[in-house]
Protein backbone atom coordinates (compact mmCIF):
# COMPACT_ATOMS: atom_id res chain seq x y z
CA UNK A 1 0.00 0.00 0.00
CA UNK A 2 2.91 2.47 1.03
CA UNK A 3 4.61 1.27 -2.37
CA UNK A 4 1.13 2.24 -4.05
CA UNK A 5 0.93 5.65 -2.50
CA UNK A 6 4.69 6.63 -3.42
CA UNK A 7 4.20 5.68 -7.39
CA UNK A 8 0.95 7.97 -7.14
CA UNK A 9 2.88 11.06 -5.16
CA UNK A 10 5.24 10.83 -8.17
CA UNK A 11 2.42 11.89 -10.54
CA UNK A 12 1.63 15.03 -8.35
CA UNK A 13 2.84 18.59 -8.71
CA UNK A 14 5.49 19.03 -6.25
CA UNK A 15 3.86 21.71 -4.68
CA UNK A 16 1.16 19.25 -3.56
CA UNK A 17 3.91 16.32 -2.93
CA UNK A 18 4.06 18.13 1.19
CA UNK A 19 0.24 17.88 1.40
CA UNK A 20 0.21 14.39 0.47
CA UNK A 21 2.72 13.02 2.30
CA UNK A 22 0.94 14.48 5.71
CA UNK A 23 -2.00 12.47 4.27
CA UNK A 24 -0.55 9.45 4.08
CA UNK A 25 1.20 10.03 7.35
CA UNK A 26 -2.86 9.67 8.93
CA UNK A 27 -3.74 7.30 6.53
CA UNK A 28 -1.04 5.12 7.83
CA UNK A 29 -1.03 6.25 11.46
CA UNK A 30 -4.73 5.04 11.75
CA UNK A 31 -4.50 1.73 11.93
CA UNK A 32 -1.98 1.75 14.80
CA UNK A 33 -4.43 3.75 16.66
CA UNK A 34 -7.65 1.41 16.30
CA UNK A 35 -4.90 -1.47 17.42
CA UNK A 36 -4.33 0.66 20.62
CA UNK A 37 -8.24 0.74 21.72
CA UNK A 38 -8.97 -1.39 24.13
CA UNK A 39 -12.38 -3.08 24.52
CA UNK A 40 -14.16 -4.00 28.47
CA UNK A 41 -14.50 -7.35 28.85
CA UNK A 42 -16.73 -7.12 32.19
CA UNK A 43 -17.90 -4.52 34.45
CA UNK A 44 -19.10 -5.14 38.48
CA UNK A 45 -20.46 -3.51 40.93
CA UNK A 46 -20.57 -5.22 44.77
CA UNK A 47 -22.55 -2.42 47.18
CA UNK A 48 -21.58 -3.13 51.20
CA UNK A 49 -21.94 -1.26 54.19
CA UNK A 50 -17.99 -0.58 54.00
CA UNK A 51 -17.30 0.48 50.76
CA UNK A 52 -18.76 -0.12 47.26
CA UNK A 53 -16.33 -1.76 44.50
CA UNK A 54 -16.82 -0.94 41.17
CA UNK A 55 -14.35 -3.37 38.73
CA UNK A 56 -13.50 -2.87 35.24
CA UNK A 57 -11.77 -5.64 33.56
CA UNK A 58 -10.03 -6.17 30.29
CA UNK A 59 -7.21 -8.19 28.36
CA UNK A 60 -5.01 -5.19 28.07
CA UNK A 61 -3.50 -2.67 30.93
CA UNK A 62 -6.25 0.00 31.53
CA UNK A 63 -4.82 3.67 31.43
CA UNK A 64 -6.85 5.80 33.75
CA UNK A 65 -7.28 8.94 36.19
CA UNK A 66 -8.95 10.20 38.08
CA UNK A 67 -10.22 13.04 40.91
CA UNK A 68 -13.20 14.29 42.77
CA UNK A 69 -15.72 16.89 42.85
CA UNK A 70 -17.71 18.45 45.22
CA UNK A 71 -21.22 20.17 45.74
CA UNK A 72 -22.35 17.58 44.90
CA UNK A 73 -19.88 14.98 45.98
CA UNK A 74 -18.73 12.87 42.45
CA UNK A 75 -15.92 10.91 41.58
CA UNK A 76 -14.31 11.58 37.90
CA UNK A 77 -13.06 8.31 36.23
CA UNK A 78 -11.07 9.30 32.61
CA UNK A 79 -10.42 5.90 30.33
CA UNK A 80 -7.94 6.45 27.26
CA UNK A 81 -8.85 4.71 24.05
CA UNK A 82 -11.59 2.51 25.80
CA UNK A 83 -14.16 1.74 23.41
CA UNK A 84 -17.64 2.65 24.62
CA UNK A 85 -19.52 -0.37 24.72
CA UNK A 86 -22.27 -1.99 26.50
CA UNK A 87 -20.49 -2.95 28.77
CA UNK A 88 -19.51 0.31 29.79
CA UNK A 89 -22.99 1.76 29.06
CA UNK A 90 -24.77 -0.34 31.24
CA UNK A 91 -22.77 0.09 34.03
CA UNK A 92 -25.79 2.28 35.58
CA UNK A 93 -28.02 -0.35 35.60
CA UNK A 94 -25.93 -2.19 37.68
CA UNK A 95 -26.25 0.28 40.78
CA UNK A 96 -29.16 -0.40 42.70
CA UNK A 97 -31.45 2.00 44.33
CA UNK A 98 -30.20 1.13 47.93
CA UNK A 99 -26.41 1.37 47.25
CA UNK A 100 -25.18 2.97 50.35
CA UNK A 101 -23.09 5.44 48.51
CA UNK A 102 -23.54 5.33 44.74
CA UNK A 103 -26.73 7.82 43.59
CA UNK A 104 -26.08 7.54 39.78
CA UNK A 105 -23.19 6.82 37.12
CA UNK A 106 -22.72 8.06 34.07
CA UNK A 107 -21.13 7.71 30.77
CA UNK A 108 -20.06 9.13 27.86
CA UNK A 109 -17.43 10.24 25.31
CA UNK A 110 -15.58 12.65 26.90
CA UNK A 111 -12.93 13.30 24.24
CA UNK A 112 -11.88 11.39 21.08
CA UNK A 113 -9.78 9.05 22.84
CA UNK A 114 -11.24 9.33 26.53
CA UNK A 115 -14.39 8.01 28.23
CA UNK A 116 -15.78 9.55 31.00
CA UNK A 117 -17.47 7.72 34.14
CA UNK A 118 -18.93 10.06 36.63
CA UNK A 119 -20.15 8.76 40.09
CA UNK A 120 -22.84 11.28 41.41
CA UNK A 121 -22.41 10.07 45.28
CA UNK A 122 -25.02 10.26 47.95
CA UNK A 123 -22.36 11.32 50.83
CA UNK A 124 -18.89 12.66 51.42
CA UNK A 125 -16.41 9.74 49.99
CA UNK A 126 -12.67 8.70 49.89
CA UNK A 127 -12.31 6.65 47.28
CA UNK A 128 -9.74 4.21 46.18
CA UNK A 129 -8.32 3.42 42.96
CA UNK A 130 -5.81 1.21 41.81
CA UNK A 131 -5.31 -1.67 39.24
CA UNK A 132 -4.98 -5.63 39.24
CA UNK A 133 -2.75 -7.70 36.85
CA UNK A 134 -4.23 -11.26 35.58
CA UNK A 135 -4.88 -13.72 38.03
CA UNK A 136 -7.13 -16.77 37.92
CA UNK A 137 -9.95 -16.28 35.99
CA UNK A 138 -9.76 -12.70 35.84
CA UNK A 139 -7.82 -10.58 33.39
CA UNK A 140 -6.43 -6.79 33.90
CA UNK A 141 -8.50 -4.66 36.49
CA UNK A 142 -9.48 -1.56 37.34
CA UNK A 143 -10.90 -0.95 40.95
CA UNK A 144 -12.42 1.71 42.13
CA UNK A 145 -13.65 1.50 45.88
CA UNK A 146 -15.68 4.29 47.58
CA UNK A 147 -15.62 4.86 51.16
CA UNK A 148 -17.32 6.76 53.34
CA UNK A 149 -15.18 9.94 54.45
CA UNK A 150 -16.30 9.63 57.65
CA UNK A 151 -16.93 5.98 58.41
CA UNK A 152 -19.09 4.23 61.16
CA UNK A 153 -16.70 2.90 63.85
CA UNK A 154 -17.42 -0.72 63.94
CA UNK A 155 -16.69 -0.96 68.22
CA UNK A 156 -19.57 1.88 68.67
CA UNK A 157 -21.94 -0.09 66.48
CA UNK A 158 -21.41 -3.40 68.23
CA UNK A 159 -21.79 -1.49 71.75
CA UNK A 160 -24.77 0.41 70.55
CA UNK A 161 -26.40 -3.23 69.15
CA UNK A 162 -25.24 -4.91 72.46
CA UNK A 163 -26.57 -2.08 74.84
CA UNK A 164 -30.09 -2.67 72.56
CA UNK A 165 -29.56 -6.66 73.09
CA UNK A 166 -29.22 -6.06 77.28
CA UNK A 167 -32.22 -3.74 77.16
CA UNK A 168 -34.16 -5.86 75.54
CA UNK A 169 -33.71 -8.30 77.98
CA UNK A 170 -33.66 -5.65 81.00
CA UNK A 171 -30.29 -6.79 82.37
CA UNK A 172 -27.19 -4.39 82.85
CA UNK A 173 -28.78 -1.40 80.77
CA UNK A 174 -28.77 2.46 83.22
CA UNK A 175 -32.02 2.54 83.49
CA UNK A 176 -32.69 -0.83 84.58
CA UNK A 177 -29.63 0.06 87.64
CA UNK A 178 -30.95 3.62 88.56
CA UNK A 179 -34.35 1.61 89.16
CA UNK A 180 -32.92 -0.76 91.08
CA UNK A 181 -30.58 1.50 93.29
CA UNK A 182 -33.89 3.73 93.50
CA UNK A 183 -36.32 1.02 94.71
CA UNK A 184 -36.72 0.53 98.58
CA UNK A 185 -35.55 -2.78 99.93
CA UNK A 186 -37.90 -5.82 100.21
CA UNK A 187 -39.15 -6.26 103.49
CA UNK A 188 -38.00 -9.37 105.45
CA UNK A 189 -40.69 -12.01 104.56
CA UNK A 190 -40.40 -10.74 101.09
CA UNK A 191 -36.81 -11.19 100.99
CA UNK A 192 -36.95 -14.64 102.19
CA UNK A 193 -39.91 -15.44 99.62
CA UNK A 194 -37.51 -14.06 96.88
CA UNK A 195 -34.07 -15.90 98.23
CA UNK A 196 -36.67 -19.59 99.44
CA UNK A 197 -36.60 -20.53 94.89
CA UNK A 198 -32.68 -19.92 94.67
CA UNK A 199 -32.40 -22.03 98.05
CA UNK A 200 -34.04 -25.20 96.73
CA UNK A 201 -32.59 -25.01 93.22
CA UNK A 202 -29.19 -23.04 93.08
CA UNK A 203 -29.03 -23.23 89.55
CA UNK A 204 -32.05 -21.83 88.83
CA UNK A 205 -30.78 -17.96 89.84
CA UNK A 206 -28.28 -18.69 86.63
CA UNK A 207 -31.01 -18.86 84.46
CA UNK A 208 -33.10 -16.22 85.42
CA UNK A 209 -29.82 -14.25 85.67
CA UNK A 210 -27.37 -15.28 83.15
CA UNK A 211 -25.11 -12.43 83.20
CA UNK A 212 -25.20 -11.98 87.26
CA UNK A 213 -21.16 -11.97 88.23
CA UNK A 214 -20.45 -11.66 84.69
CA UNK A 215 -17.74 -9.21 82.86
CA UNK A 216 -18.46 -7.89 79.39
CA UNK A 217 -20.28 -9.77 76.75
CA UNK A 218 -17.88 -12.10 74.69
CA UNK A 219 -17.30 -11.48 71.41
CA UNK A 220 -16.73 -13.67 68.56
CA UNK A 221 -15.51 -12.66 64.97
CA UNK A 222 -17.18 -14.42 62.46
CA UNK A 223 -15.52 -14.82 59.35
CA UNK A 224 -17.30 -16.06 55.94
CA UNK A 225 -14.49 -16.52 54.06
CA UNK A 226 -13.61 -14.71 50.31
CA UNK A 227 -16.53 -12.90 48.98
CA UNK A 228 -17.14 -10.62 45.78
CA UNK A 229 -14.43 -10.84 43.04
CA UNK A 230 -13.56 -13.46 45.09
CA UNK A 231 -15.65 -16.56 44.78
CA UNK A 232 -13.29 -19.22 46.28
CA UNK A 233 -13.44 -22.70 45.71
CA UNK A 234 -16.05 -23.66 43.35
CA UNK A 235 -17.90 -27.14 43.01
CA UNK A 236 -18.76 -29.54 40.04
CA UNK A 237 -22.16 -28.45 40.29
CA UNK A 238 -21.20 -24.76 40.19
CA UNK A 239 -21.50 -24.00 43.98
CA UNK A 240 -19.43 -21.50 45.55
CA UNK A 241 -17.23 -21.32 48.39
CA UNK A 242 -18.18 -17.82 48.86
CA UNK A 243 -21.92 -18.04 48.90
CA UNK A 244 -21.98 -21.36 50.95
CA UNK A 245 -19.48 -19.81 53.90
CA UNK A 246 -21.63 -16.84 54.18
CA UNK A 247 -24.67 -18.75 55.06
CA UNK A 248 -23.16 -20.98 57.55
CA UNK A 249 -22.01 -17.78 59.33
CA UNK A 250 -24.79 -16.10 59.40
CA UNK A 251 -25.97 -19.40 61.24
CA UNK A 252 -23.31 -19.43 63.44
CA UNK A 253 -24.07 -15.54 64.63
CA UNK A 254 -27.55 -16.68 65.07
CA UNK A 255 -26.74 -19.04 67.73
CA UNK A 256 -24.28 -17.08 69.37
CA UNK A 257 -26.40 -14.26 69.91
CA UNK A 258 -29.02 -16.51 71.59
CA UNK A 259 -26.57 -16.92 74.03
CA UNK A 260 -27.13 -14.06 76.66
CA UNK A 261 -23.19 -14.12 77.76
CA UNK A 262 -22.27 -13.77 74.06
CA UNK A 263 -22.77 -11.96 70.45
CA UNK A 264 -21.40 -12.98 66.89
CA UNK A 265 -20.31 -10.22 64.82
CA UNK A 266 -19.30 -10.79 60.84
CA UNK A 267 -16.31 -9.38 59.14
CA UNK A 268 -18.65 -9.45 56.38
CA UNK A 269 -22.16 -9.73 55.62
CA UNK A 270 -22.79 -9.62 51.95
CA UNK A 271 -21.29 -10.80 48.54
CA UNK A 272 -18.25 -8.24 48.61
CA UNK A 273 -14.42 -8.72 49.01
CA UNK A 274 -12.85 -8.10 52.70
CA UNK A 275 -8.79 -7.94 52.27
CA UNK A 276 -7.86 -10.94 54.34
CA UNK A 277 -6.03 -7.86 56.54
CA UNK A 278 -9.01 -5.97 57.28
CA UNK A 279 -10.62 -9.14 58.38
CA UNK A 280 -8.42 -9.33 61.08
CA UNK A 281 -8.59 -5.32 61.46
CA UNK A 282 -12.17 -5.81 62.40
CA UNK A 283 -11.60 -8.04 64.92
CA UNK A 284 -9.08 -6.59 66.85
CA UNK A 285 -11.04 -2.76 66.49
CA UNK A 286 -14.39 -4.87 68.42
CA UNK A 287 -12.02 -6.29 70.50
CA UNK A 288 -13.10 -9.89 69.90
CA UNK A 289 -12.17 -12.97 72.30
CA UNK A 290 -12.41 -15.21 69.53
CA UNK A 291 -11.70 -15.04 65.49
CA UNK A 292 -13.35 -18.07 63.32
CA UNK A 293 -12.83 -17.89 59.63
CA UNK A 294 -15.51 -20.19 58.03
CA UNK A 295 -14.45 -22.35 54.27
CA UNK A 296 -15.28 -25.29 52.37
CA UNK A 297 -12.53 -26.81 51.73
CA UNK A 298 -11.04 -27.42 47.95
CA UNK A 299 -8.28 -30.48 46.66
CA UNK A 300 -7.00 -31.54 42.98
CA UNK A 301 -8.61 -34.93 44.62
CA UNK A 302 -12.26 -34.79 43.71
CA UNK A 303 -12.24 -38.27 46.84
CA UNK A 304 -10.91 -35.71 49.50
CA UNK A 305 -13.72 -35.49 52.44
CA UNK A 306 -14.40 -34.50 55.49
CA UNK A 307 -14.02 -31.54 58.09
CA UNK A 308 -10.62 -29.57 59.28
CA UNK A 309 -9.60 -27.49 61.93
CA UNK A 310 -6.43 -25.04 61.27
CA UNK A 311 -4.36 -22.77 63.56
CA UNK A 312 -1.74 -20.42 62.63
CA UNK A 313 1.86 -21.59 63.02
CA UNK A 314 5.21 -19.35 63.17
CA UNK A 315 7.35 -22.86 62.42
CA UNK A 316 6.13 -23.70 59.29
CA UNK A 317 3.00 -26.02 58.11
CA UNK A 318 2.28 -29.07 59.94
CA UNK A 319 1.52 -31.07 56.12
CA UNK A 320 2.34 -30.09 52.71
CA UNK A 321 -1.59 -30.28 52.53
CA UNK A 322 -1.73 -27.87 55.28
CA UNK A 323 1.20 -25.43 53.47
CA UNK A 324 -0.85 -26.02 49.61
CA UNK A 325 -4.44 -24.82 51.42
CA UNK A 326 -2.61 -22.12 53.20
CA UNK A 327 -1.25 -20.64 50.49
CA UNK A 328 -4.24 -20.90 48.35
CA UNK A 329 -6.47 -19.18 50.80
CA UNK A 330 -3.79 -16.28 51.44
CA UNK A 331 -3.95 -16.17 47.28
CA UNK A 332 -7.51 -14.20 47.98
CA UNK A 333 -5.94 -10.78 47.95
CA UNK A 334 -4.49 -10.93 44.30
CA UNK A 335 -8.03 -13.09 43.42
CA UNK A 336 -10.39 -10.30 45.14
CA UNK A 337 -7.65 -7.01 44.27
CA UNK A 338 -6.36 -5.20 47.13
CA UNK A 339 -4.16 -1.47 46.70
CA UNK A 340 -0.74 -2.89 47.74
CA UNK A 341 0.18 1.08 48.70
CA UNK A 342 -1.50 0.97 51.73
CA UNK A 343 0.06 -0.95 54.53
CA UNK A 344 -1.58 -3.07 57.12
CA UNK A 345 -0.19 -2.13 60.44
CA UNK A 346 -2.13 -4.94 62.01
CA UNK A 347 -0.30 -7.52 60.53
CA UNK A 348 2.96 -5.87 60.78
CA UNK A 349 2.83 -5.69 64.43
CA UNK A 350 2.31 -9.50 64.50
CA UNK A 351 5.39 -10.36 63.34
CA UNK A 352 6.71 -8.56 66.30
CA UNK A 353 4.34 -9.40 69.13
CA UNK A 354 5.84 -11.52 71.84
CA UNK A 355 2.37 -12.27 72.39
CA UNK A 356 1.94 -14.69 69.23
CA UNK A 357 3.24 -17.70 70.77
CA UNK A 358 0.45 -17.80 73.59
CA UNK A 359 -2.34 -16.73 71.17
CA UNK A 360 -1.63 -19.98 68.82
CA UNK A 361 -1.37 -22.05 72.29
CA UNK A 362 -4.67 -21.17 72.93
CA UNK A 363 -5.70 -21.17 69.24
CA UNK A 364 -5.01 -24.99 69.24
CA UNK A 365 -7.11 -25.50 72.71
CA UNK A 366 -9.71 -23.71 70.75
CA UNK A 367 -9.45 -25.91 67.57
CA UNK A 368 -9.51 -29.12 69.21
CA UNK A 369 -12.80 -27.95 70.88
CA UNK A 370 -14.29 -27.36 67.53
CA UNK A 371 -12.46 -30.12 65.43
CA UNK A 372 -14.83 -32.61 68.48
CA UNK A 373 -17.95 -31.16 67.86
CA UNK A 374 -17.34 -31.25 64.32
CA UNK A 375 -16.54 -35.31 64.20
CA UNK A 376 -20.48 -35.60 65.71
CA UNK A 377 -21.54 -34.59 62.65
CA UNK A 378 -19.15 -35.13 59.86
CA UNK A 379 -15.89 -37.08 58.91
CA UNK A 380 -12.85 -35.54 59.65
CA UNK A 381 -10.31 -35.05 57.39
CA UNK A 382 -7.75 -35.47 60.50
CA UNK A 383 -8.25 -36.20 63.47
CA UNK A 384 -6.31 -33.70 64.66
CA UNK A 385 -5.97 -29.53 64.55
CA UNK A 386 -3.31 -28.34 61.59
CA UNK A 387 -1.03 -25.71 61.46
CA UNK A 388 0.27 -23.18 58.85
CA UNK A 389 0.95 -19.61 58.01
CA UNK A 390 -3.02 -18.42 57.61
CA UNK A 391 -2.34 -14.43 56.95
CA UNK A 392 -6.19 -14.57 58.24
CA UNK A 393 -5.17 -15.96 61.92
CA UNK A 394 -2.14 -13.47 62.58
CA UNK A 395 -3.52 -11.70 65.03
CA UNK A 396 -1.29 -11.41 67.74
CA UNK A 397 -4.16 -10.97 70.53
CA UNK A 398 -6.90 -12.64 69.69
CA UNK A 399 -7.53 -17.00 69.83
CA UNK A 400 -8.20 -17.82 65.84
CA UNK A 401 -8.91 -20.95 63.93
CA UNK A 402 -9.93 -21.33 60.27
CA UNK A 403 -12.65 -24.59 59.96
CA UNK A 404 -12.95 -26.10 56.55
CA UNK A 405 -16.13 -27.27 56.63
CA UNK A 406 -16.31 -29.73 53.65
CA UNK A 407 -14.80 -30.18 50.78
CA UNK A 408 -16.82 -28.43 48.23
CA UNK A 409 -14.35 -30.20 45.52
CA UNK A 410 -16.41 -33.36 46.46
CA UNK A 411 -19.75 -33.79 44.49
CA UNK A 412 -21.28 -35.82 47.64
CA UNK A 413 -20.47 -33.24 50.50
CA UNK A 414 -21.08 -30.09 47.57
CA UNK A 415 -24.34 -31.42 47.52
CA UNK A 416 -24.64 -31.51 51.76
CA UNK A 417 -23.21 -27.95 51.81
CA UNK A 418 -25.92 -26.54 50.11
CA UNK A 419 -28.42 -28.20 52.34
CA UNK A 420 -30.41 -25.82 55.20
CA UNK A 421 -30.25 -28.95 57.78
CA UNK A 422 -26.53 -29.89 57.15
CA UNK A 423 -25.47 -26.35 57.54
CA UNK A 424 -27.48 -25.83 61.00
CA UNK A 425 -25.69 -29.10 62.35
CA UNK A 426 -22.08 -27.60 61.15
CA UNK A 427 -23.10 -24.38 62.61
CA UNK A 428 -24.20 -26.05 66.18
CA UNK A 429 -21.19 -28.18 65.99
CA UNK A 430 -18.86 -24.61 66.03
CA UNK A 431 -20.72 -22.76 68.49
CA UNK A 432 -20.72 -25.76 70.88
CA UNK A 433 -17.19 -25.91 70.45
CA UNK A 434 -16.75 -22.73 71.13
CA UNK A 435 -18.95 -22.96 74.65
CA UNK A 436 -16.53 -25.82 75.23
CA UNK A 437 -13.55 -23.71 74.94
CA UNK A 438 -14.89 -20.93 77.31
CA UNK A 439 -16.03 -23.46 79.84
CA UNK A 440 -12.45 -24.69 80.00
CA UNK A 441 -10.54 -21.28 79.66
CA UNK A 442 -12.07 -18.78 81.11
CA UNK A 443 -11.42 -15.73 79.29
CA UNK A 444 -8.88 -12.79 80.57
CA UNK A 445 -9.66 -9.23 80.95
CA UNK A 446 -9.34 -7.65 77.71
CA UNK A 447 -6.92 -4.90 77.50
CA UNK A 448 -8.43 -1.88 75.48
CA UNK A 449 -4.44 -0.59 74.68
CA UNK A 450 -3.60 -3.27 73.08
CA UNK A 451 -6.64 -3.37 70.33
CA UNK A 452 -6.05 -0.05 69.54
Amino acid sequence: MVQACSTSSERLRPGSRFVYACLLLLLCAAPSFAQSTLTLTAARVWPAAEYTRITLESKQPIVFRHFTMDKPERVVLDLENVELTRVLSQLSAKVGANDPYIKAVRVGRFKPDVVRLVFDLKVEAKPSVFTSKPYGDYGYRLVLDIYPAHPVDPLLALLETSSAKEAAAGIGTPQQQAKDEQAPPPAPEAAKEQQAPFAKNPGQEKALNPRKGKGPLLTIAIDPGHGGEDPGAQGRNGTFEKNVTLSIARRVKAKIDEDPTMRGVLTRDGDYFVPLGERVAKARKMQADLFVSIHADAFINSDARGSSVFALSDKGATSAAARWLAKRENEADLIGGINIDVKDKYLKQTLLDLSQTATINDSMKLGKAVLSELGDVNTLHKGMVEQAGFAVLKAPDIPSILVETDFITNPKEEERLTDDAYQDKLASAIVSGIKRYFANNPPLVKSKLARN
